[in-house]
């Protein structure tokens, strides 16, 4: 059997790993071998803004989940769409640049995970930032993720600011900042018009160094062991079966792959793998379990003037803007048009917000016509909106024993009477906001939930019959020291040595932003902790 050798081999090249696997390249003498199940990240069109909708409901670069059928969402099937290329899921997300406030990761770190305050992932989420207001005491100046906004705002953005301003919502300058409640204008992983993924800013500048080996359409199938240690990856590669031989095996595969892959290799509840016939490596009764995600709800209004999006989703015209876009990194295409939105209370008690928006210009990004299907052209309007710290949890589990069987995700959403109030109380503060006077010139009849959708029944048929996710799943190898937990503080597997998790699987909670920033911070913390530890060479083992 074919075999490489590495000191550090990673599982994924997302978000996370493209962080670890990039910064151990730059900045150690060690030997990194990144294995990637996707292919690379040749296409142009991943560069794209616009495309990210494309992306996200198509099959190309897409790993293309579903979900088991939802209980409590009138047993829907959802798409759960993750990144299955150089990039990972930072090659085809929104590109929105939030990280949470201090509260989530102080939480974390008062349960036992003292890597995890506040001060210590600041430093590491500063580390990672070249902002487009350069050094801060929030932000970083000079890393190598580019943090931007685009110089100008839709007109419709700029009515839904003014519209939240007189709904009597503050106004905010910095989601990340030192107050970010209220409404504002959110940051982008762009730059020149232009994508940035975790690969572009992590991966592109260590290319072809001695010390990384890139293995793409490489699908990690097992872990290997040896007295108790964690030695290597079996991988298919090439339509052949080889070994990655290394001291420390390192999973960034994401909250569906990761725990997958633990578990598929013996690492996981124990009857759960008896019954698959899978041999014990280790009890872990946590891994899988603990599954939360960001599940939203759109407030839509048919627009009086025909100033949308829908005016470049017209096949010719998307094509005038994805050529500009890709020539010169300008035009409509050249920007995500999320670019405004809000975070707000569902409730004035609480202590801070536990809802956030995002506002788009339009009824899609994705859904194009052609110029001669007759008819006239739908325009219109939504902001989203969705809990940041569900209550809701959900599980992953397996199949099969098979490693090519994707696994089955019951996300379990709005199980929580909770959630189900926070989600109704948003959309009431979405509609008020849109019934402002700014919006007196554009706003149509409400297409969703429909101005008759007005009582607690009728709204809460209207999640069951709408809501969504928003593709941020955490949690499903959590850290922690208890009995549940996967790994440790220092995102070592619970168990076994020589095995990490470093992706947004082991968050042990939300935290109140989209995903991808806090899942770069893990790796770059991940890389921080190999850094400092003394670690075996690749292992030598028959």
């Amino acid at each position: 059997m074919k075999r490489f050798e590495a000191d550090i081999a990673v599982v994924g090249s997302g978000s996370s790993g493209a962080v670890l696997a990039g910064t151990l390249a730059r900045t150690s003498g060690q030997r990194i071998a990144l294995v990637e199940a996707g292919g690379g990240a040749w296409n142009p069109l991943l560069r794209v803004p616009l495309m990210t909708g494309v992306l996200l409901r198509g099959r190309y670069a897409n790993w293309c989940f579903r979900t088991e059928p939802e209980p409590h969402l009138n047993g829907r099937v959802l798409a759960w769409p993750r990144g299955k290329v150089v990039g990972g899921s930072s090659a085809i997300n929104g590109m929105v640049w939030t990280r949470g406030v201090a509260a989530d990761y102080d939480g974390w770190a008062q349960h036992g995970l003292p890597e995890w305050t506040w001060e210590k992932v600041l430093a590491t989420f500063r580390s990672i930032e070249r902002h487009h207001h350069g050094e801060s005491a929030h932000h970083g100046g000079d890393g190598p993720q580019p943090i931007t906004r685009p110089p100008d705002l839709h007109p419709l953005s700029e009515v839904f600011l003014a519209a939240a301003e007189q709904a009597g919502h503050s106004g905010t300058a910095d989601f990340n900042g030192s107050h970010p409640e209220g409404a504002g204008r959110y940051d982008f992983t762009i730059e020149g018009g232009r994508r940035v993924s975790a690969a572009s800013a992590y991966l592109s500048p260590v290319k072809g160094r001695a010390n990384l080996t890139v293995l793409t359409r490489a699908h990690a199938r097992r872990i290997l062991f040896h007295k108790g240690r964690a030695v290597g990856l079996q991988v298919r590669y090439g339509g052949e079966d080889v070994e990655v031989r290394a001291g420390t095996v390192v999973l960034c595969a994401g909250t569906v792959m990761s725990p997958h892959l633990l578990m598929v290799s013996g690492i996981g509840p124990a009857d759960d793998l008896a019954a698959h016939g899978i041999p014990i490596t280790v009890d872990l009764p946590g891994v899988g379990q603990n599954l939360q995600d960001h599940l939203l709800v759109r407030v839509e209004y048919a627009s009086r003037v025909p100033i949308t999006l829908q005016r470049i989703l017209r096949a010719d015209r998307a094509a005038v803007a994805l050529t500009q876009a890709l020539a010169t990194g300008t035009g409509p295409a050249a920007r995500f048009p999320l670019e405004v939105g809000a975070f707000m209370r569902s409730d004035p008690s609480l202590d801070g917000p536990d809802l956030q928006s995002h506002f788009l210009p339009g009824l899609s990004t994705a859904l194009l016509r052609h110029p001669f299907s007759g008819g006239k052209a739908q325009h219109g309007f939504f902001a989203n909106v969705y809990q940041l710290r569900p209550h809701s949890v959900g599980a992953i589990s397996l199949r099969s024993a098979d490693p090519a069987d994707p696994p089955k995700i019951s996300p379990n959403y709005l199980w929580a009477e909770a959630d189900r109030v926070a989600l109704k109380a948003g959309v009431r503060l979405l509609r008020d906001i849109f019934s402002q006077p700014a919006f007196d010139p554009y706003r149509g009849e409400e297409l969703a939930p429909g101005a008759t959708a007005t009582s607690e029944a009728d709204l809460d048929a209207f999640l069951r019959q709408k809501a969504d996710t928003v593709f941020h799943p955490v949690g499903t190898c959590r850290m922690g020291n208890d009995p549940l937990a996967v790994v440790d503080g220092t995102l070592n597997v619970h168990g076994v040595e020589g095995l990490m998790v470093a992706d947004a699987s082991v968050m042990p909670t939300m935290p109140s932003c989209n995903t991808h920033a806090p899942s770069m911070m893990i790796g770059a913390r991940a890389a921080h902790f190999l850094s400092r530890a003394n670690l075996p060479e690749a292992a030598h083992v028959a």
